[in-house]
């Protein structure tokens, strides 16, 4: 809109009868808001103050202009507080890809019936991350990397990982570790490997203990590109994959998934990384209080056989 700048100025004047305290206000000199009023009353072929000597009154014609730039400048207002809360009510949250589609996207409803109005905006993204400048608020992370960034971290759940199995494959293969197809994620090439190197003494008991083998060198063995794949190669019974709790615990709980030789913890653990979140109620702090609760529950109980 042409001249919006005299327009907001002859409002402010308008308003505090006065160039010199309207140049106050706006932090200009009073020449500066004269130059403007004369643009505008130029513009529009009208004398919108009467001027006696450094004291001004609005015409008849001034009053009625001071009317609708009121309303104009209040409504441009009201619509800048309405996005400024619209964009403090959306939530940009990168996720570790598999924690996303199997735990945090199943629960979101709770979240959402807590806090309505809210939008929370998924991404997913594993490892290193930058926020703020990418438009991210918070990130949720398995904490295997090394943190560059000067982010708060908040400890969400340590990992408790086992191997895991549809029960259609675990009576397939009649409980012998031995015939088990080991799946592998490209994400955790080393998942099955470190897990046997902490649980073998665990692993002789309950395999086929006749044979009496722990290595997995025998093993047949299939790779997938990401965790999520091979999840539901287990599900689907092609054989057994290294589960992290979180992201089995609802399969377990329905029945499509055991884990006859329990959880262990793998030495990691699930975090929250944020910036200057401050503690006034606002939406990132739900957020971040809302999963830290959520997450806290999600460990294995004696029933699914904890390993020491």
């Amino acid at each position: 809109m042409r001249h919006l700048k005299a327009f907001h100025i002859f409002n402010i004047a308008a308003e505090s009868s006065s160039f010199s305290e309207a140049a106050d206000k706006l932090c200009v000199t009073h020449g500066a808001v004269s130059k403007q009023i004369k643009t505008l009353e130029n513009f529009l072929s009208l004398n919108l103050f009467h001027r006696q000597g450094r004291n001004v009154h609005l015409t008849h014609e001034g009053k009625l202009l001071k009317n609708y730039t009121t309303q104009a400048f209040q409504t441009l207002n009201s619509g800048v507080q309405e996005l400024t809360q619209q964009k403090n009510q959306c939530l940009e949250i990168s996720c570790e890809p598999t924690l996303t589609m199997r735990w945090l996207m199943p629960r979101m409803s709770d979240f959402y019936d807590n806090n309505p109005n809210t939008d929370v905006r998924l991404s997913t993204a594993g490892g290193p991350v930058i926020l703020g400048s990418s438009g991210l608020s918070l990130a949720i992370r398995r904490e295997d990397f090394e943190l560059t960034q000067d982010y708060k971290k908040t400890s969400l759940v340590d990992e408790w990982v086992g191997p895991v199995f549809s029960p259609y494959y675990w009576q397939q293969i009649k409980h012998d570790f031995s015939l088990v197809k080991l799946i592998h994620s490209e994400t955790r090439p080393n998942a099955w490997l470190n897990w046997h190197n902490k649980s073998a003494n665990k692993l002789n008991y309950l395999s086929n203990k006749t044979s009496g083998k722990s290595s997995l060198s025998n093993n047949p063995s299939q790779t997938f590109a990401h965790f999520y794949f091979c999840y539901q190669a287990v599900i689907d019974g092609l054989g057994s994959a290294i589960g992290s709790y979180p992201l089995v615990a609802d399969d377990i709980k329905r029945g499509n998934l055991i884990a006859p030789f329990g959880f262990g913890l793998s030495g990691h653990s699930y975090i929250l990384l944020s910036q200057n979140v401050k503690a006034n109620n606002s939406l990132e702090e739900k957020f971040i209080l809302w999963v830290q609760s959520q997450l806290e529950q999600c460990v294995p109980s004696e029933a699914e056989g904890l390993l020491s």
